[in-house]
């Protein structure tokens, strides 16, 4: 994705809209929802040339994850990927999640990089102000933070999820359809995923303790999903 992507440039007006301050919740709200549309519509374009014959391989890409909450800042990256059509494995280490190898079509494995690279910079900018609201006497703040990024995460899945099928039951009609194609290249991935993986087990759910959950997913439902935000941002920070 170039810094000249025309759908790009769109998102990032609209974006520019929804930080607006003028603007209302309810409009912001909808200035996001649309940007996320768009990063949608690329990820279908990106598939409509790859089916008629442009290059686009199924590859790896390997992100290093960091503690505090290295398990549930993965969890937040397999949120990102499984709507983009791509898998994760997780490389652990006890309870610490040291990396994850992501697995897709390179147009997917650019859209999860950027995503989840500016969705973990909001998240971690929103986790150092978060606390328990003290309903719970004596819960800890790593209980209360962990539950807020599982609920971070389920709602970027649904929010991303919700705009991929858009995007596929909107695209324009042609030769194959974008339901075919995506749906193809879903289980190419799988199939590569698991020739190479296939053997390893799943790991056990995880049981969570803390009340974080319903503040973190309606973070997740106002984070901006544009990926190009990112760039910005570290373009606005002060020179060290």
């Amino acid at each position: 994705m170039t810094e000249s992507d025309p759908q790009l440039e769109r998102i990032r007006k609209l974006l520019a809209k929804a930080e607006d301050p003028a603007v209302t919740e309810a409009e912001a709200e909808a200035y996001n929802k649309k940007a996320a549309e768009l990063v949608a519509r690329y990820g279908i374009d990106q598939a409509m040339l790859a089916a008629a014959g442009a290059s686009d391989e199924i590859g790896t890409l390997k992100i290093p994850m960091n503690d505090p909450y290295s398990r549930d800042k993965a969890s937040l990256l397999t949120s990102v990927a499984y709507p983009l059509r791509c898998r994760t494995l997780l490389h652990r280490y006890g309870q610490k999640v040291e990396s994850v190898t992501v697995f897709g079509y390179r147009s997917d494995l650019g859209r999860v990089e950027l995503l989840f690279t500016s969705l973990l910079l909001q998240a971690s900018t929103q986790l150092t102000r978060v606390r328990p609201d003290g309903f719970f006497p004596g819960e800890s703040l790593a209980a209360y933070r962990r539950t807020w990024l599982h609920g971070f995460a389920r709602a970027v899945h649904e929010r991303l999820s919700h705009a991929e099928e858009e995007a596929v039951r909107t695209a324009a009609p042609g030769e194959r359809s974008a339901e075919l194609v995506v749906r193809d290249r879903a289980q190419m991935v799988q199939h590569a995923f698991d020739e190479q993986f296939g053997g390893l087990r799943s790991a056990a759910p995880r049981r969570l303790s803390g009340s974080g959950y319903l503040d973190g997913h309606d973070a997740g439902t106002k984070a901006n999903l544009d990926p190009s935000a990112l760039t910005r941002r570290l373009r606005a920070l002060p020179a060290r």
